[in-house]
């Protein structure tokens, strides 16, 4: 989805989790969850003996832009080495594995890693697998707890790039900096500005008219129901100035086609 302003530089949050891919197959993969990482100002990326090698071109295709977090990220040959300076490591699996860990969806997991890495006091870390296999019992084995991301369990496949999304917008989310405005915009604009009740009675009294003129009210037992149920409509919809004009406009082209025949 298009939306990037290209004159701001990139956030980085100092505080964001590192993201580990683990055996990662396909250079594109790695592009796209550099991709989501930088959506969510995660930047720390380190890749763990990718199949395809590194650097990688595919990857830096897919990446639509976040070169820099792929230039910048750091190439281990095991898990064991990539994770040696984090105190806290979750493991993202949606299999059972027979361990007894504490186990985390995506929003808790936001949750603790905040708590911890709060002032930089913990460094902590999450772990994705291979595209086919996932991550080994092994590596598994390493994390302090679990982090699982309830799907349909009939079909709870993620692409990789996916899951490393859902889990950076989970952690992000938690106390999100980007603060949303909806409905903005010029207060004077008539496409933004609520019309008022007089303008949008106006209108209805047109609509009336046209109604009448054009035989819409058969029984004058029903005209009252009739009018009371389209009043109610419009000011339920609270239609905006220009959508009124906009009716205004379409209720005389049909009234003067309707003359014109």
């Amino acid at each position: 989805m298009p939306g990037t302003d290209t004159t701001i530089r990139p956030t980085a949050l100092s505080f964001a989790p590192v993201i580990i891919l683990v055996g990662p197959q396909m250079g594109e993969n790695i592009g796209m969850c550099a991709r989501a990482m930088l959506n969510c100002a995660v930047t720390e990326l380190r890749i763990v003996n990718p199949r395809d090698g590194w650097p990688n071109e595919m990857a830096i295709k897919t990446s639509a832009g976040a070169i820099e977090l792929l230039e910048k990220a750091k190439l281990y040959s095991t898990a064991v080495e990539a994770i040696a300076d984090l105190e806290f490591v979750l493991a993202t699996t949606a299999r059972e594995r027979g361990m007894t860990k504490e186990i985390y969806s995506p929003e808790t997991a936001a949750t603790e890693i905040r708590r911890r890495n709060t002032g930089g006091k913990q460094k902590c870390g999450i772990m994705f697998g291979r595209e086919r296999t996932g991550l080994e019992n092994d590596e598994v084995a390493m994390a302090n707890a679990i982090l699982n991301i309830p799907l349909n369990p009939g079909f709870s496949s993620l692409n990789l790039a996916q899951a490393v999304l859902l889990t950076c917008f989970s952690w992000l989310n938690a106390d999100n900096p980007f603060t949303l405005v909806e409905n903005a915009g010029n207060v004077a604009d008539g496409h933004t500005t609520p019309a008022n009740k007089d303008e949008i009675e106006m209108f209805l009294i047109q609509l009336e008219k046209e109604l009448a003129e054009g035989d819409f009210f058969r029984s004058p037992d029903q005209k009252p129901t009739l009018l009371r149920n389209i009043r109610n409509f419009f000011f339920r919809a609270a239609p905006t100035q220009q959508d009124v004009r906009t009716l205004h406009g379409i209720v005389v082209a049909l009234s003067g086609k309707r003359r014109r025949r």
